[in-house]
């Protein structure tokens, strides 16, 4: 069966699908964020500190509350934060108590280098998979949020991979940010002119719009602020294109797309066109050969494609919104290719996009013919099972489309690529081989000819006895015989 699929890359809507979605993604969550610095690169060189005690911890927020100079304060909060890399310092310090109000007061102080400090180790708690550490910060997020509208880039970032950690891992932490305006305080920093605020941006949105309460939560706030539009101005090509902020954007995008709590408000902002351009920009830098990161970009802007393809058909998808449909299979194919050479593993999301632009549009399934483009995708038949059924189900919604569509598939190597996927071990690989030459003996008679002349009969034989596949060999046999 042919037709629109959805690919969210963790749950697949759709009354078809392959037998797995393509899951060359991310997981459900990014590791946790580490803000890098020379200083942190220098000291973690030095090795990892060991656990640090009660007595050493209420030492360090002594000197640093009370210090009598500023440089004193300082050093004992680097040395709070380095032992706080630590799994088992981090237990110590939530349960000590006023440790935490400590830590905040220091975070709100006046002095900037003590609190940019006291801000490092609040960094060092959120990489904590507890979920108790992260509920322990729950006093520190207000002020994270204010920090995000101050006027250092450094800091600004800091706060925005923190806030970012500590999403992920308590639900507590969430419940207490939405109300003190998290998704404000995000759309506000949209605007930064500085590339690692937006990558850290792009990093904390991501890691909330993946949450299991997103979609009743938190999208909707975000889809009625002004981030969609600056999400999708971030992903146009040119040459303020940035990959690193691009890549986390793009996945913004497509855990939005993947909640289907309104799509068609994007495909009005220009998602289709915005993606179906930087889609091109990705195949003309495979040809430059400016490569570097470039699959980091593809899986999502890919996967984004293909999921809001399902949302609008193609015949009243239109004005700004239409793909050129020539340039953009062009464009999918040199990705392909890429793909073959360098990171098989996204192949499964090219396809997925072939599948989906040529389900219910005659004029894609005209392009790939008219750019003699059958060949190069009946090869790609031999890279695995999930690649062999995508490239099948693009071929079967070419061959729906009609008898005009079916003479230009054949003749050609269509046919022995076809009995040579019959004597697949994997069932799913011969149904819709047996999908796609029901189709084309529907309407192309002379293929079943050359079908009985290569001993196609003979391959069929092999699955009269399998349960899932003998009704559609009986039904194939009986087209074939009486063409």
């Amino acid at each position: 069966m042919s037709g629109l699929v959805q690919n969210p890359g963790m749950q697949t809507w759709s009354s078809h699908s392959p037998s797995s979605t393509p899951g060359s993604g991310r997981g459900k969550h990014r590791p946790r964020a580490t803000v890098h610095r020379e200083e942190d690169s220098e000291e973690r060189n030095q090795g990892l500190v060991g656990a640090v005690e009660k007595g050493t911890i209420q030492h360090f927020l002594r000197l640093a509350q009370q210090g009598t100079e500023e440089k004193e304060r300082e050093r004992a909060l680097v040395s709070l934060r380095r032992g706080l890399q630590h799994p088992e310092t981090q237990q110590t310090f939530i349960w000590l108590e006023g440790s935490m109000r400590t830590l905040v007061g220091l975070l709100t102080s006046n002095q900037a280098l003590l609190q940019l400090e006291a801000a490092r180790c609040l960094h060092e708690l959120s990489h904590s998979e507890q979920s108790a550490v992260a509920e322990a910060c729950l006093p520190a997020t207000s002020y994270l949020l204010t920090y995000l509208s101050g006027h250092s880039s450094d800091f600004i970032e800091l706060c925005l991979y923190t806030l970012g950690n500590l999403i992920v891992e308590s639900e507590a932490v969430r419940r207490q940010l939405l109300p003190q305006g998290i998704v404000p305080a995000l759309a506000a920093c949209i605007q930064s002119p500085h590339l690692t605020v937006l990558e850290a941006l792009g990093y904390a949105l991501s890691q909330l719009l993946q949450v299991k309460e997103a979609p009743e939560m938190i999208i909707p706030s975000v889809l009625g602020s002004t981030l969609p539009e600056h999400i999708l101005r971030l992903l146009q090509p040119g040459p303020k294109l940035n990959l690193g902020v691009a890549v986390e954007f793009a996945w913004c995008l497509h855990y939005i797309i993947c909640s289907q709590v309104d799509n068609t408000l994007l495909i009005s902002h220009g998602g289709l066109s915005t993606l179906g351009l930087l889609l091109l920009d990705m195949a003309g830098a495979v040809q430059r050969t400016e490569d570097t990161g470039l699959e980091l970009l593809a899986c999502p802007v890919l996967r984004c494609l293909s999921n809001l393809l399902t949302e609008a058909a193609m015949e009243v998808v239109g004005g700004q919104n239409q793909l050129e449909d020539e340039r953009v299979v062009a464009a999918l194919f040199i990705l392909l290719q890429f793909f073959l050479q360098k990171q098989p593993s996204l192949l499964p999301e090219g396809l997925w996009l072939l599948n989906n632009l040529t389900a219910n549009s005659p004029s894609f399934c005209t392009s790939l013919l008219s750019m003699d483009l059958i060949e190069p995708l009946l090869q790609l038949l031999p890279v695995s099972n999930v690649v062999s059924i995508l490239v099948l189900t693009v071929l079967c919604n070419v061959a729906e489309k009609g008898p005009a569509y079916c003479q230009r598939l054949w003749p050609g190597p269509l046919l022995s690529c076809l009995i040579g996927t019959l004597a697949s071990p994997d069932i799913e690989v011969v149904g819709q081989s047996l999908e796609l030459l029901q189709l084309l003996f529907l309407y192309q008679p002379e293929a079943a000819k050359d079908f009985l002349q290569q001993s196609g009969l003979q391959v069929l034989e092999r699955h009269q006895e399998e349960a899932q596949l003998q009704d559609r060999v009986h039904a194939l046999q009986q087209t074939a015989l009486h063409q």
